[in-house]
């Protein structure tokens, strides 16, 4: 039998798992998850069952009535018996709490407006179809956002942080065993992120059947399935080929013999395994700085950006769907090039005034 593609496997994978979860809310939330399907990833709604979840053990905590009863007795007249003070009361509450999965959970502002927004969609998806008659979740007022300033490497610093994936000297004793083993593997998979800035998951997503090198393109799966072509260099390229040569030599773990990038078990490589990577080689060049997978593609489309100056550009490479996420993520950099500007075009050259 043929082997899936690694974004069908995980579609696959949080299905099963978002069955799970909803089997620890109140029955009356299937209606919402499978009304919400078309228009969501498994991914987002994982998501909205971890929120709704903390919301219902909210009530259970701070409603004695509601602390007699079982969540799966919850019923959806629970949600009309809730007002805007309780829903303020929610808020404060999720800045730190306590559930039956995590101890101490300490959300910041970010935090709590996702969490608020899935409890808004919720709230709406019943008020809208008139099985609720009261929406007080429409009446709440989001948390302020602080812009945070976008984290990413210079130059000098890219160049640093390869080095280093190629000579390991500054790593621990222990490190340096594993470094001899997996030295060419992280440095292709870390060239290819800064090179093109594809996000973790489509980077261990990658099959070798994915590459092209006739043309220096890969096939990836964006968010949704949608599948595009991406491009690289000739030093991505390189360092691809040099890995291939290692990879061939490896017979992979059975599911796993299309995958590029392998694990020292042979196995597909993980999201976490490739951050935990990343966060190896970088704190040892910027120590000050918290650099994740994410900071390697934040770092490409700042590059990108300052050698084009084409934002429609980065935001299609990037597979940000609405150039505003682009554009909010550079705005930086915007201004930098509208000042820039006010010394491009001369009015009256000296002598003519």
């Amino acid at each position: 039998m043929a082997e899936l593609p690694y974004h069908e496997k995980q579609d696959i994978e949080n299905t099963k798992r978002l069955r799970t979860l909803i089997r620890t809310l109140p029955p009356f939330c299937v209606e919402f998850f499978r009304g919400i399907e078309p228009i969501t990833s498994a991914r987002t709604r994982i998501a909205y069952a971890y929120d709704l979840r903390i919301f219902f053990e909210f009530l259970q905590t701070n409603n004695p009535e509601l602390a007699k009863k079982e969540m799966k007795d919850f019923t959806l007249d629970i949600l009309e018996q809730i007002d805007i003070w309780d829903l303020e009361e929610y808020m404060e509450y999720l800045k730190c709490h306590n559930t039956k999965y995590k101890e101490d959970v300490v959300n910041h502002e970010r935090g709590i407006m996702r969490k608020m927004a899935s409890l808004k969609s919720f709230y709406n998806y019943y008020f809208r179809r008139e099985r609720i008659h009261s929406n007080p979740a429409a009446l709440m007022q989001m948390p302020k956002i602080r812009e945070k300033e976008i984290i990413r490497l210079e130059t000098d610093e890219v160049a640093n942080l390869l080095d280093q994936v190629e000579e390991g000297d500054k790593l621990t004793k222990k490190q340096q065993d594993y470094h001899k083993k997996t030295k060419i593997r992280d440095v292709a998979m870390l060239t290819l992120m800064l090179g093109t800035g594809i996000r973790v998951s489509e980077c261990i997503g990658l099959n070798i059947n994915d590459l092209d090198f006739k043309n220096n393109a890969m096939k990836i799966h964006r968010k949704g399935g949608k599948e595009v072509f991406l491009y690289f260099s000739e030093e991505v390229k390189q360092a691809l080929l040099d890995y291939l040569e290692e990879r061939q030599k490896i017979e992979p773990a059975p599911g796993h013999e299309g995958a590029l990038f392998l694990s020292l078990q042979k196995k597909r490589m993980s999201v976490r395994s490739v951050e935990n990577l990343v966060k190896k080689y970088a704190r040892i060049v910027t120590p000050l700085k918290k650099i994740t997978p994410h900071k390697l593609r934040s770092t490409y489309g700042t590059n990108l950006y300052r050698e084009t100056g084409d934002i429609y550009l980065v935001a299609d490479v990037l597979g940000h769907e609405d150039v505003n996420t682009t554009k909010k993520h550079y705005a930086a950099l915007e201004d930098s090039r509208r000042r820039s500007a006010r010394d491009k075009v001369v009015l009256r050259k000296d002598g003519n005034k």
